[in-house]
């Protein structure tokens, strides 16, 4: 089965070429996101890469050359880490609801949490001799072609060499302990935990040590902050702030908002995350914020850049699932449990705390959460 059946299969396709879907809300539920359940964003045709391509190091370093696959796994120690990706556009369609957007319509499901298998890109760096006094960037090609703002080029993007050189900034051939597929990025992509998925290049060609950030049109002229005054037509690309580290969010996965919900008691659960700092609540308000509920949540040991489960109590009339850990907010005067009565205006979580995904419960009427 090829990438775009097994999308059709499992995701909801936005888009067959390039391949672009997210999997139902409910798919969200595990802590661990399997590969079949994992979003897929691509910028360009899925390349077919063997499984021991080379991949060429070059820039500011003392040994260029290329490396295989074989001897990656063969000459660096195998690290493992537990982090949430998201693309930068998840929940888009709910930002089109306020203003019209460019991109695909995602809704909560770009995004998903895995167990990365690899080597650690700062071992692979040290190893060929960076140059410290010129190293300020390292960019990544991808074997894919993109097409951005007019400009045909090979997916290229950059990260500074701080982030390169973090301990669980990997170069990773595995997920959840299967071999990447091929929508995944086989046979080798570049993992950045906290940061956008679009960070995270897949089917890897080049690793350049640079000065400068790369000047490919992926990185210079897409995925760039302006101010909301600012029109696509009118931005200066030059202007614009790279999106790297990704905000604090939170979302419901069941019940599936898009659809007609039942009156009466419904249970809730959703994700929060926050990226490498510890969610200590999700609070939930089902009456478009007149009163809040606390959610319950689990708090799996994954490390800084996964996330934690919850599950309703009997004492709470909401529920749901958060991701990561951020900093929560709470009410001035949260409601007891009992006081909470159902609303037809959507429902709103708010979040403090610290960064791994988790996940919460609570039963309610119909609603939604932000």
């Amino acid at each position: 089965m090829d990438a775009v059946e097994r999308a059709k299969q499992n995701l909801r396709l936005h888009a067959a070429e390039p391949l672009n879907g997210e999997p139902p809300p409910d798919r969200l539920a595990a802590f661990v996101t399997s590969q079949r359940d994992f979003y897929v964003r691509c910028h360009g045709a899925i390349p077919d890469l063997d499984d021991d391509h080379s991949v060429e190091i070059a820039g500011h370093v003392e040994r260029p050359g290329s490396i295989g696959v074989a001897d990656f796994k063969a000459s660096f120690p195998e690290h493992r880490v537990t982090a949430v990706l998201q693309c930068a556009g998840n929940r888009r369609s709910e930002l089109q609801v306020v203003a019209k957007t460019t991109g695909d319509p995602w809704g909560v499901g770009a995004i998903g949490c895995a167990e990365w298998t690899g080597v650690r890109l700062a071992d692979i760096l040290r190893s060929v001799g960076f140059e410290e006094a010129k190293a300020r960037f390292v960019a990544f090609r991808g074997a894919d072609e993109v097409e951005v703002e007019g400009h045909h080029a090979p997916f290229e993007i950059s990260i500074a060499i701080e982030k390169a050189m973090h301990p669980d900034t990997l170069l990773a051939f595995a997920m959840n302990g299967e071999p990447l597929l091929p929508e995944h990025g086989a046979p080798l992509r570049l993992v950045v935990p906290g940061y956008a998925g679009v960070r995270s290049a897949k089917w890897l060609t080049r690793i350049e040590v640079r000065h400068r950030p790369s000047e490919a049109p992926m990185q210079a002229m897409d995925y760039k902050l302006f101010p909301p005054f600012v029109a696509k037509e009118e931005a200066d690309w030059s202007t614009g702030l790279p999106i790297e580290a990704m905000p604090l969010n939170s979302a419901i996965t069941t019940p599936d908002l898009a659809k007609p919900l039942p009156s009466g008691k419904l249970r809730l659960t959703g994700y929060a995350v926050a990226y490498g700092r510890t969610v200590a609540r999700v609070d939930i308000s089902i009456n478009g914020g007149r009163s809040w509920q606390a959610a319950a949540i689990d708090r799996p040991a994954a490390g800084p850049w996964a996330g934690r489960s919850g599950r309703p109590t009997s004492s709470s009339r909401l529920a749901g699932t958060r991701s990561a850990r951020a900093p929560w907010t709470r009410p001035a005067r949260p409601s007891p449990p009992d006081q909470t009565t159902a609303g037809t205006s959507p429902g709103t979580c708010r979040r403090r705390g610290t960064g791994r995904p988790s996940r919460w419960n609570r039963p309610s009427r119909t609603d939604r959460s932000r």
